[in-house]
């Protein structure tokens, strides 16, 4: 399983989420609580979610 990262658009480390994606889909967790667990998308939700989070950053 891949890795844990944060998003390029994290810059001060504050309010951030961490993904891992692997070959069903991906993990998602709060990067201040990562104890608390990890939610997991199916490929087709997290292709959907991150097609829904490029229109909301760049809207036209």
């Amino acid at each position: 399983m891949n890795d844990w990262h944060k998003s390029s658009y994290s810059h001060n480390g504050a309010n951030c989420v961490e993904a891992r994606e692997h070959a069903s889909g991906a993990d998602v967790r709060d990067t201040q609580n990562r104890e608390a667990g990890h939610l997991t998308f199916d490929r087709a939700e997290w292709a959907a979610l991150v097609h829904a989070a490029a229109r909301q950053s760049h809207p036209g």
